[in-house]
């Protein structure tokens, strides 16, 4: 009897910790969670992508510049709207955050085990999310904070406004982030210029920034800018929504 009487106030003091651990935890979570309301009037100062690629870079003795410059939608191409929505998230408009048809083509598609880029399952919402606040890990539980935080953006922002946000946020290459920068460096001019082939470029490039960018001579990618060209042009419906 007092063996079995240890053992079970061995268990409420393991329950305890736990349910402490848990509320703590919690607390945690709630303190620092992201202000996504002020997304809508306040442009990002930084990203965790961006901290994260800071910081391997200084681990690795090397210098990290970032470039990385805000963009206001109406001065972005509708040229590169297009090019991007096609390549991540062709209905973007249409979805509430989760497109859960093209995540089932986005696995059908994997299990053909395909030489070119694979479909994105992640909406533009979701990638946002990732990119603003999150990891890159499969953790469960940065699954479940990046749905809460997509459903959060969805009804806290705009449509055009979470394109706008994605749009210079997104990397284009090592230390390249937002359409800005990524015209400026790539073409030498300013992103509302940005011609459909090179948009095609700049979207085809997502995938894979670091290796897949414009004067990249993989054929790979070569392929995938012909292949967001032909989708923009099958895509016309986008030109009134965006």
């Amino acid at each position: 009897m007092a063996r079995r009487s240890r053992a079970h106030r061995l268990w409420r003091r393991l329950l305890l910790l736990a349910a402490l651990a848990l509320v703590a935890w919690m607390t945690w979570e709630v303190v620092t969670w992201p202000d996504v309301a002020a997304l809508a009037t306040r442009p990002p100062a930084t990203t965790a992508f961006i901290e994260r690629y800071k910081e391997r870079e200084r681990a690795a003795g090397r210098a990290a510049p970032v470039a990385m410059r805000w963009t206001p939608y109406a001065a972005i191409s509708p040229n590169l709207k297009r090019a991007v929505l096609v390549a991540e998230d062709i209905n973007f408009f249409s979805h509430g955050g989760f497109d859960w048809g093209q995540i089932q083509i986005a696995v059908e598609e994997a299990l053909e085990d395909k030489r070119e880029a694979p479909r994105g399952a992640s909406t533009i919402t979701q990638q946002l999310v990732k990119n603003l606040w999150l990891s890159p890990s499969r953790d469960p539980l940065r699954k479940v904070k990046e749905a809460i935080l997509t459903w959060q953006v969805e009804h806290a922002l705009g449509k055009r406004r979470i394109l706008e946000l994605y749009l210079n946020v997104v990397e284009f290459g090592l230390g390249i982030y937002g359409v800005g920068s990524a015209s400026e460096r790539y073409f030498a001019k300013p992103a509302a210029d940005l011609s459909e082939e090179e948009s095609a470029m700049l979207g085809a490039s997502l995938p894979r920034p670091r290796s897949w960018h414009p004067g990249s001579r993989s054929r790979a990618y070569q392929r995938y800018v012909a292949a967001i060209r032909a989708r923009m042009d099958k895509a016309e419906f986008l030109r009134k929504l965006i």
